[in-house]
């Protein structure tokens, strides 16, 4: 498995390093830092004065990322597997999808770096912006990892199943996991009689319940700990809910690809878990 580790100095971002101890070896790691250098705003300064600060700003940045390469390097764990650091100046979000596109890789692992809730969700953040247009599964850590032990898998339905297991089959996990299935059916009360409802809810339910089941056999024969819950509720909800509950470590659910501004301003189930997810997610592609 090839894995990305973009990292940009902040408290989250050195919380991802710290959770590739949990991550199985790579085949190839790529160590990256994006530069967003910025411009000098101030209109009536001389343009040559204003590429000088520029260069100079630059260089020092580089200088900096550099400095802050070679510790994440000496911080990963000895199964890392083997590692190339790349500095890139330009959009982190760009330079991240560019470098994974490039190197062919499996996985991104990134801290989360929010921008207040109201800017975050009209315009999206660096992570919201890979979790979209990351051509593979990513891995976003929002704070201190203990363990990565309990795994928490929301499935809709065949589709992302079938994507779980083909995500999972790659062995992403250094040591053996848990996975609880959670499965969530969505319910408004229908227009007939009470009891009738009831009824047709525990139907609804032991069918889901089957469905998941099977899943967690599947896992199982592969060389998974799994068991599966089917619960009654709205999905983001109930899945929040879930991981605190069961203490999760990581959240790992699949990601749709709806581009566009839609996509931040209504965005998906896993996009809606993102924004309070109380443990890191994983998002892997349907």
């Amino acid at each position: 498995m090839k894995t990305l580790l973009a990292v940009d100095g902040s408290d989250n971002s050195y919380e991802a390093v710290r959770v590739m101890k949990y991550m199985a070896r790579a085949e190839q790691l790529t160590l990256l830092h994006a530069l967003n250098v910025p411009r000098p705003a101030y209109p009536m300064m001389l343009p040559e004065v204003a590429e000088e600060l520029y260069k100079t700003l630059e260089q020092s940045m580089r200088e900096d990322g550099e400095r802050l390469l070679d510790r994440v390097q000496s911080l990963l764990p000895l199964h890392a597997g083997p590692t190339t650091k790349h500095l890139r100046i330009g959009s982190p979000s760009e330079m991240i999808v560019s470098m994974a596109e490039e190197h062919k890789v499996d996985l991104i692992v990134m801290g989360a770096r929010g921008l207040g809730p109201v800017k975050e969700r009209v315009l999206g953040s660096v992570s919201h912006r890979i979790l979209t247009l990351a051509p593979c599964a990513t891995l976003i850590v929002n704070g201190p990892v203990k363990a990565l032990k309990q795994i928490l898998l929301p499935l809709e339905g065949p589709s992302d199943a079938e994507a779980a297991i083909r995500f999972l089959q790659l062995k992403p996990f250094h040591e053996a996991v848990e996975l609880t299935l959670l499965i969530v059916l969505p319910w408004t009360e229908p227009p007939w009689p009470s009891g009738a409802a009831a009824a047709a809810a525990t139907e609804i339910l032991e069918k889901h319940a089957e469905f998941i089941k099977g899943v967690a056999e599947r896992l199982c024969a592969i060389g998974y700990q799994a068991h599966g819950v089917a619960v009654i509720g709205t999905p983001a909800t109930m899945i929040l809910q879930e991981a605190t509950t069961l203490r999760s470590d990581l959240i790992l659910m699949g990601t749709r690809g709806r581009q566009g501004i839609a996509r931040f301003v209504l965005g998906s189930v896993s996009h809606a878990v993102l924004h309070k997810m109380p443990c890191p997610v994983l998002a892997f592609h349907l």
